[in-house]
Formats: C-alpha cells, structure tokens, sequence
C-alpha cells in the first residue's frame, strides 16, 4: 500500500504575497491508509496570519479594479495549471487523504470544472437597471446596479475535499475581483500547497491567494482583523458556529453539513435505487456531508429493498488498498473519526438497533455497516455520522417520511426515488432542505448549482454562480436628469 509521490515536493512552505514562508515549527501529514508520516508541513504563526492579511488586503488593491477579462483570463490559465498537475494533484489526494484513486481523479476533474465555469462567469457583469419612474418621486431619474468585489476573504476548508472546496472558494472569489487567505485543513495541507504553486504558474499575482496554515487558538486573530471581509467555511455545525459568532458583523458562507437522508416510495426501481444508495452511502467511507445516511423505504418495499441492498454491498462495495482502481471505500481519516464512529454505534445499538451486516474495524479501515430499527431519537440516527454507515426505516405514507426528514435539525439535501410526480412536487415544496434530488441520491452535486442548507447545515450558498454573488456587494447608481435651458 505504498506508493511513490513523484515530482512532490513533501517539504512543503507556506504561500504569502510573493514569498514561500517557512517555519521552525513543523507538523507531520499522515497517511490514513498506512499511518505513515509522508511530509512535513510548516505551522504558521500570528505573524503568518497578520502577514497573510496584509497581503491579501494590499492585493485587493489591484484585483479590485482590473477587468472582466483579465480575471477570465487569469482562471483559465489558472484551470491549465492544475490540470497539468492532474496526477500530482490525484496522488497527493490519494495520500494525505485516503481517497481512493477513482474518486481522487474525478476530484480533480470537478476541481477544473469548477475553475473553467468562474473564468465563464468573471465575464458576466452582475447587476440591472432600475426602473426609478415606476414612482413618482423617482421621475427624472435613471439608475443601474453593479456588483462589487468585497475585500479579502478567510477561507477555511476540510479534508475530505482538499482540492475542489478549496476551488470552491478560491476560484469565485478570483472571479469576483476578491483576494483570499485559504486556512486548509491540517489533515491535508499539502494540495492546498500545491496548489498556490499551480497559482503562481499559472500567473496569478502575489497576494491574491495566500495559503497558511496555523493553530486554532490562532484563527480568532484571523476573522476578527477588520481588513477580512468575509468568512467561507466548510466543516462541522459545532466549529462553524464557535467561528460564526468570532466573525461576527462580517459575511459568512457556511456549509456544515447533516445526515442526508433518502426516500424510497412504493413506485421506486429497487435495485437502481439499492446501487445508487449504496454507492452514495460508502463511497469515500462515508466521509461527505451529504454522504446518505437515512434511508426510508415505504413498507410494501421495505424487505425487498433490504435484500437488493446488502446484495450490491457484498457484490460490489470493494473496501482496500485506495490505489486500488476497483476500491470504492478507503481508510477513514484518522483513528479518532473511528473511534467516535464506533461510540455512536454503540449508542445506538444500546438504544435498539439492529446490524445486519459490517461495523468491523482494521487500523483506520471501517468496514459498510447497515443498521435497522434504529430508534430516531438515537444518535446513530439524529446526528452526522461521516462513516460508512446506513440506517434503514420504514413508513406508511409519504407525507410520514416527509415529516422525518423535516424533523432532523440538519437540511443540507434530500433524494427521493419515485415516478410520482405530484408526490416529487410534495417533497419539493414541503422538504426543509437545500435541494431535493429526484430519483437521485442526496450525495449528487455538480459545481454550477447552488449548494447549501437549512437549519445547522448552514448559511449562505456555494456553486460558482451563487458564490461569486455571496462574494459581492450591490452598489445603486442614480442620474438625476437636469432640465435642459
């Protein structure tokens, strides 16, 4: 299971202005497959993060001004960079990380997706005519509305994706006019790093993406310095609100998260719906926010839709080695992510629940589980669990299951498998969730939608689009008309 990183730089420096910073202080990367240390990483300071916003704010400066073009421009190379780093960026996904290749790959590819679709966008000018003599005090007078870039803008990012969050946030904030300072994850700094590399490749100017990394005692300093405009974090609902309520008065973007949930109605295809489930729940070990989890499956199905899904589990859900093309679940994180996996299975099977199948742990490798009769006061139901894990229910009526997804204190996605439309239109209209996916499961997104949630999933909307609206300030702009003489 151990695989050569070639051409990486594993002694890697931190990204500020125009310098590569490094420190005295290091931390180790680990690779959650082996345990192995596979680099060594700096660990910022105060000053890193003082200096990170200075730049970034001097930097704002020009960004600020310059035009559409130039920024499309700029993002395209930008894309070209990274993509031919494709095997650089996979590897290193696939190390720090623990995603298994096939998924590393395809991130990558969402990642110059997501670029590609903001260079598209820093040429749309966002803004209207407003149509003032609609009243009568307007009379006489002629406006527009632009949109404007807000400053400097923290990023905080996760781990489970290093690349395409990270370009989630970066590349519409690049659109935007707007300068960054991108805190990534500890667990898996070095593609974040890499990347401010492709960055400076590909032309982008000093200071417009600063990469740092730093304790957390140090990120207060960080979103209370006046100069940073905007918070953009991706995590749990327990940090994002402690860091909600540090940034408090400036803009946020939160994602945080929930325990995606699944509806499968009496019309649904069983076996498709099985395989999709199954894939959406396991892929990665579970380790997305809107990885699914809950699963409700009308009564008249319920047992056939079991059946159908432990089958594909044991045909098909391949768990090993993550350079292994074939292998669809990988090591989780870290063997604390196991540990409070496996606290909340214990809870919950205290509380009623019943295993049918996996739960089994080697190293940081935890075998598909599917648990039914999970009582839906238990934390194995109600909380995020981030592990591959599913939990099976049944219901009578649409309208039931309905309920159960609107009782959770999360509302990130929905999936719903059925041909019914007016039961689709239903969930649609009633569902408190960012989005629901019909026929889809709750793990499905592409980079030009608008994504986020309701409740303690969070705030605010990403997808390159809606970002780069998240990521500017309107602005009126009115002519009075002088009388002729």
């Amino acid at each position: 299971m151990k695989h050569p990183l070639p051409g990486i730089a594993l002694n890697p420096k931190l990204r500020i202005g125009d310098s590569w910073i490094s420190q005295d202080i290091r931390f180790p990367v680990l690779n959650p497959a082996t345990g192995e240390s596979i680099a060594s990483v700096p660990l910022g300071n105060l000053d890193s993060v003082q200096n990170a916003v200075s730049s970034a704010q001097e930097a704002f400066r020009q960004s600020r001004t310059e035009p559409a073009h130039l920024r499309s421009s700029r993002l395209s190379a930008f894309a070209d960079a990274i993509e031919a780093r494709t095997d650089t960026f996979t590897a290193l996904i696939v190390a720090e990380a623990g995603k298994p290749v096939s998924l590393a790959q395809a991130e990558v590819k969402r990642a110059l997706t997501t670029f590609r679709l903001a260079a598209e966008e820093a040429r749309h000018q966002r803004g209207g005519l407003l149509d003032l003599d609609a009243t009568i005090a307007g009379a006489d007078h002629f406006g527009i509305t632009r949109r404007f870039p807000i400053g400097p803008i923290a990023a905080i990012s996760p781990f489970n994706f290093p690349l395409n969050l990270v370009a989630h946030k970066v590349a519409p904030a690049l659109a935007a006019g707007n300068t960054i300072v991108l805190k990534p994850s500890p667990k898996t700094p070095l593609t974040a790093l890499h990347l401010a590399e492709a960055a400076e490749a590909a032309g982008i100017p000093p200071g417009y993406l600063n990469v740092i990394t730093c304790p957390n005692e140090t990120v207060p300093s960080l979103l209370e310095d006046p100069r940073i405009r905007m918070l953009s974090f991706t995590g749990s609902d327990r940090v994002g609100k402690q860091l909600h309520r540090i940034a408090m008065g400036k803009r946020a973007t939160l994602e945080l998260g929930g325990n995606a949930m699944a509806i499968v109605h009496a019309d649904a295809d069983i076996q498709k719906a099985a395989a999709s489930i199954a894939t959406g729940g396991f892929s990665y070990a579970g380790q997305t926010c809107i990885s699914a989890q809950n699963i409700l499956v009308h009564s008249s199905r319920y047992a056939e839709f079991r059946d159908a899904l432990l089958s594909f589990i044991q045909s098909s859900v391949q768990m090993g080695d993550p350079w292994n093309p074939n292998v669809l679940l990988g090591p989780m994180i870290e063997q604390a992510a196991v540990a409070r996996t496996l606290e909340t299975v214990a809870k919950g099977i205290q509380s009623g629940a019943q295993k049918l199948i996996g739960g089994r742990v080697d190293g940081c490798f935890f075998e598909p589980a599917v648990f039914e009769q999970v009582p839906q006061t238990s934390p194995l139901w109600t909380e995020e669990i981030f592990a591959p894990v599913l939990c099976l229910a049944s219901y009578e009526r649409f309208e039931e299951a309905l309920g159960t997804v609107n009782q959770s204190r999360y509302g990130l996605q929905t999936g719903i498998f059925t041909r019914d439309f007016a039961e689709a239109w239903k969930a649609f209209e009633s569902l408190e969730t960012g989005a629901v996916l019909i026929n889809e499961i709750p793990t499905w997104r592409v980079e030009n939608m608008p994504y986020g949630g309701t409740k303690d999933s969070g705030l605010g909307r990403e997808g390159v689009s809606v970002a780069i609206e998240e990521m500017t300030e309107s602005r009126s702009w009115i002519w009075k008309t002088l009388p002729t003489e």
